[in-house]
């Protein structure tokens, strides 16, 4: 039986009406393609991309910056506590076959950059914009997408192609 695709979707613990939205999509169409969700398990788009896999039937996974569960929300099923801080960013970046951004403040930049540095395909919705292509880089950069079904969508086009 093949591995599960493991999908982490980073953004801000806290996000506008539209963050919370296009997560909570995305997190959907994770789920119907039979993956699992890994976040940071906070709030915000963490929260909304949890929320729209549970929804779906689908397994979310929380790795959280705290040494316990207090702040984790209550989408997650698979809670990891790592008591790292932002260094957790790492293992959510790494966690991931390829990541989703939606939004996002530094914490997320980082995940991305992690993600990048690891050869995972990134994808964002409204989230940082990187002009990599004037750099001499050995991979390729982030890929925008303008909602929920297309981040998803090259997501998996993709991993499937590599």
């Amino acid at each position: 039986m093949a591995r599960k695709r493991c999908i982490s979707v980073i953004g801000a613990s806290s996000a506008t009406d539209k963050e919370y939205n296009a997560a909570v999509e995305v997190g959907r169409e994770i789920a119907k393609r039979g993956a699992v969700l890994i976040c940071g398990g906070l709030g915000g788009v963490m929260e909304a991309a949890a929320k729209g896999a549970s929804e779906a039937g689908g397994l979310t996974v929380g790795i959280l910056p705290e040494s316990d569960t207090s702040r984790m929300n209550p989408y997650i099923d698979i809670p990891i506590v790592t008591g790292m801080g932002y260094a957790r960013n790492v293992l959510v970046a790494y966690s991931g076959d390829g990541l989703i951004a939606v939004g996002g403040k530094l914490g997320t930049l980082s995940e991305i950059a992690y993600g990048l540095m690891q050869f995972k395909p990134v994808v964002g919705i409204d989230t940082w914009g990187l002009d990599l292509n004037s750099r001499d880089l050995d991979r390729p950069g982030p890929v925008a997408a303008k909602d929920a079904r297309e981040a998803v969508a090259k997501v998996f086009e993709a991993l499937e192609s590599s």
